[in-house]
Order: structure tokens, then sequence, then C-alpha cells
């Protein structure tokens, strides 16, 4: 009886010590970030992934990392490199996981990268898909605030093209900010991001 709790006590405290190290890890990371080391943040998300298998969220944030930087990126080259990454990491997950709605807005986002990396070549070529990951977004987690402004953005960033009417589109970012503000992500690390964003794009809405 014992050596059964001795057992279970050093099971809990290697949870413990895992889930600590995890977090100190994460912390890191989302640190290294904040100060625009970019290429530190992805690799070490990168290796918190390879170590923790169980949580999508260290590749989810590797996907989320090289995809931002490519948007603010204009080297060519070094955009196919960024978004090459986080598909290669965003597919882990999507592969363990196809009900996980803020994967289908990450795999929205490249998409939405390559077009505006080169709307000529590959307008046509993503477009209709980051749709698609939008919808099955929304079929899972239709008050998702990421889910309802990333729609409604993208939307809105073909409009010129598109003749669209926007009013509408418009109301759905408005939608999106107040769904922001009662959205509870699950974990202290879970996707949070967007508000920012949403706000900038009301501006131009009215």
């Amino acid at each position: 009886m014992t050596k059964l709790i001795t057992a279970i006590t050093l099971f809990i405290c290697s949870l413990l010590s895992a889930q600590t190290q995890f977090e100190q890890g994460m912390g890191k990371a989302f640190s290294l970030w904040k100060e625009g080391k970019n290429t530190e943040a992805s690799d070490l998300f990168e290796r918190i992934a390879g170590a923790e298998k169980t949580s999508w969220l260290p590749n989810y944030y590797v996907a989320l990392v090289n995809t931002t930087t490519a948007f603010k990126t204009q080297d060519k080259t070094q955009i196919d490199l960024l978004l090459t990454k986080a598909q290669n990491a965003l597919n882990i997950e999507l592969a363990k996981d196809s009900n996980n709605a803020e994967l289908y807005v990450m795999q929205a986002l490249i998409y939405t990268a390559w077009v505006v990396a080169d709307p000529m070549t590959n307008g046509m070529k993503y477009s209709a898909k980051t749709m698609e990951m939008y919808d099955k977004a929304e079929a899972l987690a239709p008050e998702n605030p990421r889910v309802v402004f990333g729609k409604a953005d993208f939307q809105l960033g073909g409009a010129k093209w598109t003749g669209v009417d926007t009013k509408p589109l418009c109301a759905q970012v408005d939608k999106a900010i107040g769904l922001f503000t009662t959205f509870k992500p699950e974990t202290p690390f879970s996707p949070k991001w967007g508000l920012e964003r949403a706000l900038e794009v009301q501006k131009t809405c009215k």
C-alpha cells in the first residue's frame, strides 16, 4: 500500500513538474514574441510542441508567429519559408483534431497571407479556400470572435474587387467586437488575439 501511495505521489509530482515546465516554456516563448524576437519565439514553441504532444497550442503558435511575420515581410523567398513552416506546424494539429475552430481560423490566415503576398497569382487560388475554412470554423464555433471577425475582414479586403455591400460585413465586425469582450479563453495560453485589429477595421467601416 505504501508503495502504491508513493507511486501515485511520484506520478502526480511528475505531472505537476511537466505542467510547470510547459507553462514556463510557453511564458518564455510569448515574452520573446512580444520583444519582436519572432524566430526565437517560433523555435521555442516548436521545441515545446515536440515535448508536449497532448496540447495543440505550441504548434498553433508556431503557425501564428510565422504567418504574422509573413504579413510584414516583402521578400518572396522569406514569405515562402515562413508560410511553409506555419503550414507544416498546423498540419500536425489538423491531423489530430478536425473539430477545432481556432485551427481553421489559423488555416484561413495562412491562405490570406499567400493572397496578400501575391494577389494576382494567389487571389483566385486561395480566396475560395479561405472562405471554406471560415465556414468550417463558423459551423463549429459561431460565437468565436476570431471566426466572426476573420470572415468579415477577409470579405472586406476583397470588397474593392468583388463589389459586395460592405454594410453587412461592417455589422459583423461590430458583432465580433462585442464577442471579444465576453469571450473566455479555455486556458491562459488559448488564443485571445484579434480585438485590436477588429477595432482598426471598425474605424474604416465608419
